[in-house]
């Protein structure tokens, strides 16, 4: 199935990953996300050069990201750490249930179709950029966070999305915090730790999920994690986080939410788009 790919091919998949690592490390810093709402569709089209079959791309490029999303998501959390910011009660808190729901999601995520991972996507985007573009203080849901079940049934949600998106769960620990009247730069700083929480189980997960699918899945996988994929995106997605993270923190308030909306927006966009063409 993959022998139709080429040399020029191949180059540009290289060329394509090393350079989508560069920008998921400054956008990891930045927004406090592992970069997944990034990678998956930047792998998407790439994996695509490769004629991967549309039944399992979604899912490798969900595992791999999970997978790219480890080492950016520890560089992330200990630069935010260092300046203070991060709320560790708050991943404490969230530690078992979010484990929990990301071993469901995992399993889940063996057989559902391509079409659950973009529609997954497309509504969690879409509802943290409503949040951060147009919402106002009085969006809130209180002023202090709220009871330990609610805490553990989020954190549960959060896991269980985080799987299925690929996605160290920095968009939906953002969107909690904030409508608990956290503050925006605490809540990116917090969210980086539950990138690290997340993404090892998962991408466990998927491995396990795409072992039976080894004969259909392109070379230098391991079920649905491209090893290729990986090891072009850690470097150079290392490499910038830090830079991310003084950008995060030369920002204001508002600009730091307006750009978190507009890229979750696009991303939103991206796979409606690819759902409906």
């Amino acid at each position: 199935m993959f022998e139709g790919v080429t040399v020029g091919e191949l180059v540009t998949l290289a060329g394509g990953l090393l350079a989508a690592g560069f920008i998921t490390g400054i956008l990891a810093g930045v927004f406090g996300v592992g970069g997944g709402a990034v990678i998956v569709p930047v792998l998407y089209e790439l994996f695509a050069l490769m004629h991967v079959p549309e039944s399992v791309r979604m899912p490798l490029c969900v595992g791999t990201s999970l997978a790219i999303i480890i080492p950016t998501s520890v560089r992330s959390f200990n630069a935010h750490k260092k300046k203070g910011a991060v709320d560790t009660s708050i991943l404490k808190e969230w530690l078992v249930p979010v484990v929990v729901g990301v071993v469901v999601g995992s399993i889940f995520a063996r057989y559902a179709p391509a079409s659950v991972f973009k529609i997954v996507f497309v509504i969690v985007a879409s509802v943290s950029s409503i949040r951060l573009l147009f919402g106002k203080d009085s969006w809130k849901l209180g002023d202090e966070m709220p009871s330990k079940f609610i805490m553990k049934t989020y954190g549960l949600l959060i896991g269980v999305l985080s799987a299925l998106m690929g996605i160290g769960g920095g968009q939906l620990s953002n969107l909690f915090m904030t409508f608990y009247g956290r503050p925006i730069h605490q809540a990116v700083a917090t969210s980086s730790g539950l990138g690290v929480i997340i993404s090892i189980p998962a991408t466990l997960g998927y491995i396990y999920a795409g072992w039976p699918k080894m004969d259909v899945l392109p070379p230098f996988s391991l079920g649905y994690v491209s090893l290729l994929g990986v090891i072009l995106f850690i470097p150079t997605s290392m490499l910038a986080a830090p830079i991310g993270v003084n950008i995060a923190h030369a920002l204001s308030k508002r600009k730091l939410e307006t750009a978190f909306g507009i890229f979750l927006g696009l991303v939103s966009l991206r796979f409606l788009w690819s759902l409906v063409a």
